[in-house]
C-alpha cells in the first residue's frame, strides 16, 4: 500500500541537498588545482610538472616546449624540432631519459642529421658518452675488412656499402674505408661500456640506442615550485604568460598557497561574498530544520507515550509474561536500539589500509614524515651521506638518540613505491650479522619515502679503494680478504634464503670501524621463487658489474649475483674502479681487463702495488687464488661460474691455509732457534762428535 511521505522528510532531503550543493558549488577545488593535482600517465611514465600533455593542459607545465605526447602509449616529446621517446622523468633530479625516434625505428638513416638540444633549457649528463655513426661506407681501393668486424653494421644488401660506429676517444682507422655522412648519438655508460667490447655486434648497438641518453632540465625552471609545494598547492604556469604559477584550492597564486595575493585580472579569481552568503544561508537553513526536526521528535515520542497510556494498554499489564516460542516478542527482550549499540564497530578496509596510521608496516617500525624530517634538520644537505641511483642518504638523530642513515628516495611514483616496499619486505625478514639493520620507514602514502637504516660511519668500499678515503691506506691485504669472506658470507646467506640482491658493488658494501661488512641497498632485490631456473626480467644494476648474460638474455639468476662478486674481487685486488672511460679501450670495463691479464699470466700486472705483491710472498700467493676464483666468477656464461657457497667456501680456504702456511713458518724458526741454541750450550766433546 502506498504510504503518504512526511512533510519533515521532504523537508529534511530539501535541506541536506542545498548544504551540500550551494556551499559546494562555491567552495569546489579550483579547476586548476584540480587539472594539474594528477599525474598523466602514458605507458609506464608519470608525467609531473614542469612537463604537460593529455589530461594535463599547458597550464600546468612550467615551459610551453615541455608537451608530452602520448601515443600508443608511447610518451615523445620534440626539442629543436627532434622527436624523442621519452623513456624515464626523474623529477627530483631533474633529468629526462630520451632515445631519438628516427634511430629506434631504423638504425639506418636515409638522411642522417645531428640532433641537437635548446642548451638554455637543457643539457647533457656528464656520465654518458659520445658514439658517432657514419653512413655509406664503402672501401677504399685495396683495402679489405673482416664482415664480422663489431664496429660494422650494414645496411644494404650490397655489401660493398655498411655504416660504422664508434665511440668518440676511439676512433676508426679510416685508412680502409670512406663514408659520406656521420652523425653524433648518445648513449649511457653501461651501453657505451658494451659498445667498447670486442664482441659488440649491431644489436648490441640497437640495445644501446633504445637504452637512450639522458639530460638536466634548468633548475630555474622549477626552482620555484618547491616553494609552492610545501604549501601544499600545485606547480604550474599563468596561461597568458607562461610564468610561473602556484595552483591551489583557492585560485591560482604567484609564489605559493599562503602569500595572500593573486595575480590581477586572473580567470582562477574568485569572488568571496558568494561564497559567504551561501555559507550564511546554508547555517540558517540547518539551523531551522534542526529546530523542525527536534519540534516533530518531541510530538511522535508525546504520542507514542499516550499510546502506551491507553486502557487497552493498563490491561495488558496485569498479563503473564509469554516466552518468545510462542511466536511473540518477550516483554523482557532487548530493544531494537539496545541490540544496535551492541554490535561491536569495526574500522573500515579504508582505516586498515591506512599504513600512515599503523606502528608496523611489514614487521618494519613505521616512522612519521614529520620525526623524520626533525632528525635530518630538515634533510640540511650538509647531512648528506651519499646520493645513489634512487635516492640521497642523510645522517640523522632519533628523538631516542639512535643515529640512523635515513635514505630519501628521489620522487613517490608507482616504481618507486614498488621498490620501496621491496626493499622493507626484504630487509624484515633477514637477520646476518653482514647485512645492513632497517629500522623502519614512513608509510608508502607519505609525502616522500624514507627508509631508516643503522648508520654505518666509516664509508663504502669503494670510498677505500677508489674514494675520498683511499689514500689512507688502511685497506690492508688482511682487510681486504675479510671484507672478501664476509660480503661472500652476506650474499650467501641471501641466496640460502632464496633472494637475489641484484646490485652488488663496492658502493653497497658499508663499513663499521673495525672495517667488518654491512651489505646494503635492496631496492632492486628480487625474491627468487622455488624450483625455478631463473627470471625473466629487464636488466637492472650498475655498469660495469651486471653480467652479460643476464644483459643479453634477459634471465637474472643467483649467478648474475656471482659475476657481481667477480667484479668486487677485482677491484678488491686491484683497487680499480669498476668502469673507467680514461683507461684503454680493450680496459674500460675492469672485468674484461682483468680477464686478459689473469689468461696472460700477467697478474702482477693487475694487483694494486701498495699491497707487496712482488716483496711478499703470502700476499703473492693469496691475491694469485683470489683471482683465479674472480676469473672463475667472470665466466661469460653462467653455468661455468661457481655458486655463492662454493665461493665462500674457497676464500675461506684461502685464509684458512695462509693461516697453516704461516704458523708452519713461524714453527720453523722456532725449531731452528731451539736448535741454534741447544747447540750453544752444548759440551766441548758433543760439539766435537757432531762434527
Amino acid at each position: 500500500m502506498h504510504r503518504e511521505i512526511h512533510p519533515y522528510f521532504l523537508l529534511f532531503i530539501t535541506v541536506i541537498f542545498i548544504l551540500i550543493y550551494i556551499p559546494g558549488s562555491f567552495c569546489q577545488d579550483d579547476e586548476r588545482f584540480k587539472r594539474c593535482s594528477e599525474p598523466f600517465r602514458c605507458g609506464t611514465v608519470d608525467i609531473y610538472y614542469p612537463f604537460w600533455g593529455g589530461d594535463r593542459p599547458e597550464y600546468c607545465g612550467g615551459h610551453p616546449s615541455f608537451e608530452i605526447n602520448c601515443e600508443n602509449n608511447i610518451p615523445n616529446i620534440v626539442i629543436e624540432s627532434t622527436s624523442y621517446k621519452v623513456i624515464e622523468i626523474n623529477s627530483r633530479s631533474r633529468i629526462l631519459t630520451l632515445a631519438r625516434d628516427d634511430l629506434l625505428s631504423n638504425i639506418c638513416l636515409d638522411s642522417p642529421e645531428n640532433a641537437s638540444l635548446d642548451l638554455n633549457t637543457f643539457s647533457y649528463v656528464s656520465s654518458d658518452q659520445n658514439i658517432t655513426l657514419y653512413y655509406g661506407c664503402t672501401f677504399r681501393s685495396g683495402s679489405q675488412i673482416l664482415p664480422t668486424y663489431p664496429n660494422v653494421f650494414r645496411c644494404n644488401s650490397n655489401s660493398n656499402i655498411f655504416g660504422i660506429y664508434t665511440l668518440i676517444d676511439v676512433p676508426f682507422d679510416f685508412n680502409l674505408v670512406r663514408c659520406q655522412n656521420e652523425i653524433i648519438a648518445r648513449v649511457n655508460q653501461t651501453n657505451a661500456v658494451a659498445l667498447a667490447s670486442v664482441t659488440a655486434t649491431v644489436e648490441v648497438l640497437k640495445t644501446a640506442i633504445a637504452g637512450g641518453f639522458s639530460v638536466n632540465w634548468s633548475a630555474s625552471i622549477d626552482s620555484e615550485c618547491q616553494q609552492c609545494d610545501r604549501s601544499r598547492g600545485k606547480c604550474g604556469s599563468y596561461p597568458d604568460s607562461a610564468a610561473f604559477a602556484c595552483h591551489c584550492e583557492d585560485g591560482t597564486h604567484p609564489t605559493d598557497c599562503n602569500d595572500g595575493q593573486k595575480q590581477a585580472g586572473d580567470n582562477g579569481k574568485k569572488n568571496q561574498t558568494p561564497l559567504a552568503v551561501g555559507l550564511s544561508v546554508g547555517g540558517a537553513v540547518l539551523a531551522s530544520i534542526g529546530v523542525g526536526w527536534l519540534i516533530f521528535f518531541c510530538r511522535q515520542k508525546r504520542k507514542r507515550i499516550a499510546a502506551q497510556a491507553s486502557p487497552a494498554q493498563t490491561e495488558r499489564k496485569d498479563l503473564p509474561i509469554l516466552s518468545s516460542s510462542n511466536g511473540l516478542t518477550s516483554s523482557s527482550s532487548p530493544s531494537s536500539t539496545t541490540f544496535t549499540r551492541s554490535i561491536p564497530s569495526y574500522p573500515s578496509s579504508k582505516s586498515e589500509a591506512d599504513y600512515g596510521r599503523v606502528s608496523s608496516y611489514f614487521g618494519a617500525h613505521v616512522f612519521s614524515f614529520a620525526e623524520l624530517e626533525e632528525a635530518t634538520n630538515n634533510f640540511d644537505q650538509s647531512k648528506e651521506l651519499g646520493d645513489g641511483g634512487f635516492g640521497v642518504v642523510y645522517y640523522g638523530k632519533l628523538h631516542d638518540g639512535r643515529v640512523v642513515a635515513v635514505k630519501r628516495l628521489y620522487e613517490n611514483n608507482f616504481k618507486r613505491v614498488e621498490q620501496f616496499m621491496n626493499e622493507v619486505e626484504i630487509l624484515t625478514r633477514l637477520r646476518h650479522k653482514n647485512l645492513v639493520t632497517l629500522y623502519g620507514c614512513t608509510s608508502k602514502r607519505s609525502r616522500d619515502l624514507l627508509l631508516v637504516y643503522e648508520y654505518i660511519p666509516n664509508g663504502t668500499v669503494a670510498d677505500h679503494l677508489h674514494g675520498k678515503r683511499a689514500k689512507s691506506g688502511l685497506l690492508s691485504w688482511p682487510v681486504r680478504m675479510n671484507i672478501a669472506i664476509e660480503t661472500a658470507d652476506a650474499l650467501a646467506y641471501l641466496h640460502s634464503s632464496v633472494i637475489i640482491h641484484r646490485d652488488v658493488k663496492t658502493n653497497n658494501i658499508l663499513l663499521d670501524n673495525d672495517f667488518h661488512v654491512k651489505v646494503a641497498d635492496f631496492g632492486l632485490s628480487r625474491l627468487f621463487p622455488n624450483n625455478v631456473t631463473h627470471v625473466s626480467t629487464a636488466p637492472q644494476g650498475t655498469p660495469g658489474y651486471v653480467d652479460p648474460e643476464y644483459y643479453q638474455c634477459y634471465q637474472l639468476t643467483e649467478k648474475s649475483d656471482v659475476y657481481s662478486f667477480g667484479v668486487v674481487l677485482i677491484e678488491l685486488i686491484s683497487s680499480l674502479e669498476a668502469v673507467d672511460t680514461s683507461r684503454h679501450r680493450h680496459d674500460i670495463n675492469l672485468a674484461n681487463m682483468a680477464v686478459n691479464k689473469i689468461q696472460s699470466s700477467s697478474i702482477h700486472e693487475l694487483v694494486d702495488p701498495s699491497l707487496g705483491f712482488l716483496t711478499n710472498s703470502s700476499v703473492r700467493r693469496m691475491t694469485t687464488l683470489v683471482a683465479e676464483l674472480a676469473f672463475r666468477c667472470l665466466q661469460q656464461e653462467r653455468d661455468l661460474r661457481p655458486s655463492m657457497q662454493e665461493v665462500l667456501d674457497t676464500l675461506r680456504g684461502i685464509q684458512n691455509e695462509e693461516s697453516k702456511e704461516h704458523n708452519a713458518e713461524v714453527l720453523d724458526i722456532v725449531v731452528d732457534d731451539v736448535g741454534l741454541l741447544k747447540g750453544s750450550l752444548s759440551s766441548p766433546d758433543s760439539v766435537a762428535n757432531d762434527k
